[in-house]
């Protein structure tokens, strides 16, 4: 018995005569080159839509774009493995007509795209709106960091670099006692001669004055921190808030039809506070629709927020997060503690009244504040308070608007339920399957533009998904 044998390399053999052939009408390649051609390039802002009278004739955007979507759908992002397809990858020859740009080229179509690439994404989203690949009624948004091209060692807080000064400061200090001792002593082998010694000083004052100057542009700038690498990535908790990363912060609105994304934003906010009624008001022009349900974890919680999304018909489901420091220690919680909105009071579990006090502002916040005098002889304050001065309670602003909403959240636990389902789906994809939890790029508006093809490339694959190439390419037509 033989092995198996392949065709000897200087055999003559006959080719198809046309690209045409090798592609099947499944292939993906057909869908991206349909979608592409239906877009109007111009529109979206593309350079080089229109052709100038003199210099050298560039590629058409339609090929770099093709080139690109090609790429994302294939867990291929490099501008250098780009080229390398295009000279070799049949699929991709027949998508470029057997063009072949070189890696400076693609990069530099991304860059100078950024815009137009984040409109294409829209656009994508737009056709399955008229597809009605969306439900409309209901989404999930949720957050997730994306490791930027900047490592932590060169990302500084004003704590951070205190920290690093105060170490500064301690080792030429003992350098310096070093050199005397050499000086007075003189050991007969010395760890570090006169010369090292001063050498090490010398690079240590270079980097206290970097330091300093980094220090006085954060004071200027108002920042908290700064990074070197990428100025725009910031230091932020992943994996649940126990260790952190340099990144950035994605926010995706997903759709529960098809788990489709219905608009993203990128951002470099460190948490998701603050977020939830910029997101949910792109989902709702995203759908198109008048009144819109949000689902969220408990990062969003926020009053002001809320408020914001009533105003704008948006209503938003987020549970109530457990920050009271008396629940660990086995005392009476807040939610033990009746508020009566008729009377502005609450009642304690032993049924005394604790009534309005002072008020204060905190970021812009009111905070109001209740207690009662008769913490001082209750049989439960053991069981409620170790403040000597009694039990305080405090009610932000717009706390009504989070108690009705607490009530929305009880009356509807699968729809918690539905929010995990929904929103941790495109990390999982994007992040396990296809590898893509980093950026290539540096800078805010780079690093978007490539996440709008990251994003594009999980909808079109979903898309093809529920309707197969052919019938993708005729909706297109």
């Amino acid at each position: 018995m033989d092995y198996i044998e392949g065709t000897h390399r200087h055999q003559s053999i006959l080719f198809p005569e046309s690209l045409e052939e090798y592609v099947s009408p499944e292939n993906t390649v057909r869908a991206i080159d349909a979608f592409v051609e239906s877009l109007d390039l111009r529109a979206l802002g593309f350079a080089h839509t229109a052709l100038n009278e003199t210099g050298r004739p560039p590629y058409h955007p339609a090929v770099l774009l093709k080139l690109y979507v090609y790429g994302y759908l294939n867990r291929i992002r490099s501008s250098r493995m780009l080229e390398r397809e295009a000279q070799r990858n049949v699929e991709v020859m027949w998508l470029t007509g057997k063009l072949a740009p070189d890696f400076k080229t693609i990069a530099n179509f991304r860059k100078h795209n950024r815009t137009a690439i984040q409109e294409v994404c829209r656009a994508f989203t737009t056709f399955c709106r008229d597809l009605d690949l969306f439900r409309r009624d209901l989404v999930a948004i949720d957050g997730s960091k994306f490791k930027a091209v900047n490592s932590r060692q060169r990302n500084f807080t004003d704590r951070k670099l205190q920290r690093a000064l105060q170490e500064i400061d301690r080792k030429i200090e003992a350098y310096l006692d070093e050199l005397d001792a050499n000086d007075t002593e003189e050991p007969e082998e010395p760890k570090l001669t006169a010369e090292q010694l001063q050498e090490k000083i010398r690079l240590l004052k270079e980097r206290m004055k970097e330091y300093k100057g980094l220090q006085q542009r954060m004071d200027e700038s108002g920042e908290s921190q700064i990074s070197l690498t990428d100025p725009d990535s910031r230091c932020m908790p992943v994996g649940g808030g126990r260790i952190t990363d340099v990144g950035y912060n994605l926010q995706v609105a997903v759709d529960p039809k098809h788990k489709l994304i219905v608009d993203h934003q990128l951002t470099n906010a460190v948490t998701e506070k603050g977020l939830l009624s910029m997101m949910a008001l792109r989902a709702k022009q995203a759908l198109g629709v008048d009144r819109l349900e949000v689902l969220t974890d408990m990062g969003y919680y926020d009053g002001q927020q809320v408020k914001a999304c009533l105003e704008s018909g948006i209503t938003p489901y987020i549970p109530k997060p457990n920050t009271s420091a008396n629940t660990p220690l086995g005392l009476f919680g807040k939610e033990d503690f009746r508020y009566d909105r008729r009377n502005d009071c609450y009642r304690c579990p032993a049924g005394e009244q604790l009534t309005f006090r002072w008020q204060s502002t905190e970021k812009g916040r009111q905070r109001r504040y209740y207690t009662t005098p008769a913490c001082a002889r209750c049989s439960l304050k053991p069981r409620c308070t170790r403040d000597p001065g009694g039990r305080r309670i405090s009610r932000w602003t717009y706390e009504d608007l989070l108690d009705e909403m607490q009530r929305r959240v009880r009356a509807s636990p699968e729809k918690m339920k539905l929010r995990k389902q929904l929103a941790e789906h495109p990390f999982g994809t994007i992040k396990r399957a296809w590898n893509q939890g980093y950026f290539l790029t540096r800078g805010l508006e780079n690093v978007r533009a490539e996440m709008s093809l990251t994003i594009l490339a999980y909808n079109f694959k979903r898309v093809i998904k529920i309707l197969g190439v052919p019938r993708m390419i005729g909706a297109l037509a």
